[in-house]
């Protein structure tokens, strides 16, 4: 068979008023062939359609349109379906899955935010996110170092103090450090007043204040109506709800299992470990894993561990105190807050 080239040139010659054997003679192909192409005894030549990016999604698409359905009112990115895709054999790009899902549900992906930077080992950023209301609620407290990005994740029932240090501390563990600086909005279990003793002279929480003190850090507040002063924590929250959680509870979900904490636990460090602190950060251009390695070194170090006390002997008899007195709250002298006190 002709191209569709070959068949144009024997069309002109032929109208130019060539004889069907010198367009043979000068095309190199045979005068039945000619005389076929000039009585119409042939299908016309064609171009093959090329085959596009698109197909390599149609495998896929059943799947894709069942977990958008499922998930919905949910809003699963382009990040997490790949993710999903990817494990079953999708090996195009994710523009082309952005293409799709754009024409499929009339979306656009969020585009990346720029942050500005900060030094390696110096701040460390922490916010809470709700990620289920209602009366099981759910909550992630979000801290990730401002250099390195690296991030860490615990998943809580509630956001009591208690709790906010015991995941402080779980994050220092993870990261293997302790920044100088970490920085917070107005939540009440780290600030009880703003500017209580003068500008930039902000009132904590008092146990919250020793337990700073303790670990070595100063907390920071932002300055109000700046959210980009906090912004890489607060871009994280929703990094964490849209490619942790919804991913997970819809799953479950789609099974008539409800999420909980200690499951939430568990798959939150293997996602942290394989795929928040593994991919490659849009704004840095590196692994967070990668460069945390770096601002390791930069970081101060844990606190030693505590020795436990042996358990003591219970006794024959207790004295008795008598409890009847009013107790009195602790106070410190207020220049003691001025160190850790202050605001950029």
């Amino acid at each position: 068979m002709i191209s569709k080239e070959e068949f144009m040139k024997i069309k002109v010659l032929a109208m130019q008023g060539m004889s069907q054997r010198a367009i043979a003679k000068q095309l190199g192909i045979s005068r039945n062939t000619v005389k076929k192409y000039l009585q119409g005894d042939f299908d016309e030549p064609h171009y093959a359609t090329r085959k596009t990016g698109i197909s390599k999604l149609e495998a896929f698409k059943p799947y894709l349109h069942s977990r958008l359905a499922k998930a919905a009112p949910i809003h699963l990115s382009a990040v997490v379906l790949l993710r999903e895709i990817k494990e079953q054999g999708y090996t195009g790009e994710i523009s082309l899955l952005r293409q799709y899902l754009h024409q499929y549900r009339g979306s656009v992906e969020p585009q990346p935010i720029i942050r500005f930077e900060t030094e390696a080992g110096k701040q460390m950023q922490v916010d809470w996110g709700q990620m289920r209301g209602g009366k099981s609620p759910l909550h992630a407290f979000v801290a990730v170092l401002g250099y390195s990005r690296a991030l860490f994740v615990a998943i809580t029932d509630n956001m009591r103090y208690e709790t906010l240090e015991a995941c402080h501390r779980q994050a220092f563990e993870y990261f293997q450090g302790i920044p100088q600086q970490v920085w917070y909005d107005n939540m009440k279990t780290v600030v009880i007043e703003r500017d209580a003793y003068g500008e930039g002279k902000h009132r904590f929480n008092q146990h919250f204040y020793q337990f700073s003190k303790e670990m070595g850090f100063i907390p920071k507040l932002c300055k109000p109506y700046r959210p980009q002063t906090k912004g890489k924590v607060e871009r994280m929250v929703r990094y964490v709800r849209d490619n942790f959680y919804q991913p997970l509870a819809t799953k479950l979900s789609a099974l008539e299992l409800t999420l909980d904490v200690e499951t939430a636990n568990v798959e939150v460090i293997n996602w942290l470990n394989t795929v928040a602190n593994q991919r490659i950060h849009d704004t840095i251009k590196v692994k967070p894993a990668d460069r945390l390695k770096e601002e390791q070194t930069y970081l101060q170090s844990l606190p030693p561990l505590q020795p436990v006390a042996p358990p003591q002997p219970a006794e024959v008899s207790m004295p008795l105190f008598d409890m009847s007195f009013e107790t009195q709250p602790l106070h410190h002298d207020l220049n003691i807050y001025a160190q850790f006190s202050e605001a950029l």
